[in-house]
């Protein structure tokens, strides 16, 4: 039996996978700003979840960059009450068992790679545009190697453009199409904006994004999550054609694609990520 968590920055989930191939309805809390008060929170989710039974191990994402061991957040815009915390030993205290961390969008693209929208394919670049951006490879089915995990959102493609709000930096890619910076530049919620020359210049920026990324990364597939792709919010059509006449290097794209798991898509990673550290 395994746990499976979620913490980002602004919700925390919870699931139980007793087969090891689906998983139980997710708890879903408020992730609590206090690194304590999240363990508190986090302790009581775990007893409800598990009972008295017994978990072989446990795996999930959370919001920010991980040291290189990968035991703590050594960064995170949203939960900066948790950074240089013991987070990997406090939650193999409370769950007795072996923990796996790792960052969430890294977990929502290994869902992606081994369940849904880029499942068959060798190389699948994930990339989430929500209230930040980011990005992961997955080879073969696993979370590419790096040595400090990945931040494509902190792409240059301005060096004299726009501030990024996360690092106040100028230029990166996530100043132009983050949900955080859009409602800053436009001063409404993301989902309230109706002009489509606005998501038209959004898709072109990603377009810039994404060709850095693929000429990087090389891709079979790009699949992009995200809140800033549902209905209302970047049109990946738009995105397709920006990118057709951006990207000329190679004499054929990568497929572009919507991710399809939505919120639970990190669960669905660290069922895969945890059988993977347990050799299942």
């Amino acid at each position: 039996m395994y746990l499976l968590f979620d913490i980002g920055g602004t919700k925390m989930r919870l699931a139980l996978s007793r087969d090891g191939i689906s998983f139980e309805e997710p708890r879903i809390v408020a992730t609590p700003r206090d690194f304590e008060e999240g363990m508190t929170v986090f302790t009581n989710l775990v007893s409800e979840v598990v009972g008295e039974e017994h978990v072989i191990a446990a795996a999930g994402g959370i919001a920010g960059p991980l040291d290189r061991d990968k035991t703590m957040l050594v960064g995170a815009p949203n939960l900066a009450g948790w950074i240089q915390k013991p987070l990997k030993t406090k939650l193999e205290e409370i769950m007795k068992a072996p923990v796996y961390l790792e960052n969430d969008t890294a977990m929502v693209g290994l869902g992606e790679a081994t369940t849904s929208a880029g499942k068959g394919y060798s190389i699948v670049a994930y990339v989430t545009i929500s209230t930040g951006v980011n990005g992961v490879r997955i080879v073969d089915g696993k979370i590419d190697r790096s040595a400090m995990g990945f931040e494509i959102g902190h792409q240059v493609i301005d060096m004299d453009g726009a501030f990024c709000s996360a690092c106040q930096k100028k230029g990166h890619l996530e100043a132009y199409i983050s949900g955080s910076n859009v409602e800053a530049r436009f001063g409404k919620k993301p989902y309230e904006i109706t002009d489509p020359t606005v998501w038209d210049e959004l898709a072109r920026y990603l377009a810039y994004g994404l060709n850095n990324t693929i000429v990087h990364w090389s891709p079979d597939i790009v699949v992009l999550g995200g809140s800033m792709m549902k209905e209302i919010g970047i049109p990946i059509e738009r995105v397709r054609h920006h990118l057709k006449n951006i990207l000329t290097i190679f004499p054929e794209h990568p497929k572009i694609e919507k991710a399809t798991l939505g919120d639970v898509g990190g669960l669905w990673g660290a069922l895969a990520y945890v059988k993977q550290q347990e050799g299942v």
